[in-house]
């Protein structure tokens, strides 16, 4: 695709395509455990009874949760797995939109999580992506690009829906 066309013409059909579709889902390789709260807890020094005391956890939230910060920690692969091929790569979609675009730089403009039914020690999770949008080229600070949003979905293993992580990205090409 040329520059003209990716800055002035309209988004290629196959990314149309993508808005609103399931993309790269996922399930977790490894079940939501203890010991990761515990590491997560300590590594910032959170000290809510939530997640060290099960007397509170029964009281306040019927029982341990995750917290709710560490939706994606579920998601980051170890370096190594003897089953898995390749690599993931977080956020495809993100990676896939500058290549298809032809916008080599890109930024996070923001993000946004919402969150549901909380994560439990033995919960697994699954994720997927959906592209809900690109705008029409615009010329920033940065550059000429374009702005998306994807929505990053989470579910456990009974497809109760735990949390949606949004980002708005700016795809684009420095001023020369």
């Amino acid at each position: 695709m040329s520059e003209a066309d990716t800055l002035t013409g309209e988004v290629p059909q196959e990314v149309r395509g993508w808005i609103g579709q399931k993309r790269y889902e996922q399930e977790g390789e490894f079940d939501v455990e203890r010991g990761y709260i515990y590491t997560s807890c300590a590594s910032v020094e959170n000290g809510s009874p939530l997640f060290w005391d099960e007397k509170a956890a029964n009281e306040i939230t019927s029982g341990w949760i995750a917290p709710p910060s560490m939706i994606s920690v579920w998601f980051r692969p170890h370096a190594f797995a003897p089953n898995r091929t390749g690599t993931a790569q977080p956020l495809q979609v993100h990676f896939d939109l500058k290549e298809k675009l032809d916008l080599p730089e890109a930024i996070m403009t923001d993000n946004t999580i919402v969150f549901r039914d909380p994560v439990r020690p033995g919960d697994r999770l699954r994720t997927w992506q959906v592209l809900r949008s690109v705008s029409e080229p615009k010329t920033t600070k940065l550059g000429t690009g374009r702005f998306w949003v994807i929505d990053v979905e989470y579910v456990n293993q009974k497809g109760e829906s735990v949390g949606t992580e949004s980002y708005t990205g700016f795809g684009y090409k420095r001023q020369t």
